[in-house]
């Protein structure tokens, strides 16, 4: 599903939308979600799932090309656990 999918949905729910307020509402509700995970929140979305800050380590891994070892710096990434209705609707 791609942006412009999900626009012409939020249209189709609320009627006489014209596709730039839903345009605008789909990039709010974006940029909320974005500004909330970088500050390291939790979001949760009842019967979608969550998104939840995660904190990888650094570790020593090995260059498949060279065969050298080499130092992988931590990082931050998202984990995404689906809910149990959203699990129930997908099978």
């Amino acid at each position: 599903m791609k942006r412009s999918d999900l626009v012409r949905s939020v249209q189709v729910k609320f009627g006489r939308m014209r596709e730039s307020d839903a345009g605008v509402i789909l990039d709010g509700l974006i940029e909320e979600l974005t500004a909330s995970v970088a500050r390291g929140d939790r979001i949760e979305i009842r019967g979608f799932g969550r998104f939840l800050p995660r904190v990888r380590a650094g570790k020593t891994g090995v260059n498949p090309r060279t065969g050298k070892s080499m130092k992988i710096d931590a990082g931050k990434t998202i984990l995404f656990r689906p809910s149990v209705e959203l699990i129930k609707k997908m099978n």
